[in-house]
């Protein structure tokens, strides 16, 4: 049996975030959610993802510094940050703060799923 690729999806937009996850769960990804970045880092402390989807805008704590969090606690999850159209740049300032990676809205599944796929060989889940 082949051990699936744990994701955790994070974004304070419920609609869209449960409707992703479905689509990955579909996929075969053991994918949870939560809401916010405080969230977040309690789901981590539950069962640790190899992969974090995080928005980069949410109310409370924001992406970047759930980012840092993450990276300072857990430095072997990688994660991809999530921007609107037009927030490149803080996308960028992501991949400092140590992001693999990070995809503009509205996400383009294939897209995603290339991007997944490259970070599960990097990380040997292949």
């Amino acid at each position: 049996m082949t051990i699936r690729t744990k994701l955790l999806l994070v974004d304070d937009e419920l609609d869209f975030i449960t409707t992703l996850a479905e689509r990955l769960r579909l996929r075969n990804y053991d994918t949870r959610v939560a809401a916010s970045g405080e969230a977040a880092l309690d789901e981590i402390q539950k069962e640790r993802p190899d992969i974090v989807l995080l928005d980069l805008k949410m109310p409370g704590m924001g992406g970047l510094e759930t980012l840092k969090k993450i990276k300072a606690d857990h430095s072997a999850i990688e994660v991809i940050m999530l921007t609107g159209q037009g927030d490149k740049q803080s996308g960028e300032a992501g991949f400092k703060a140590g992001a693999a990676d990070y995809i503009v809205k509205p996400i383009e599944i294939g897209n995603l799923m290339d991007k997944l796929l490259e970070i599960r060989g990097k990380l040997g889940l292949d």
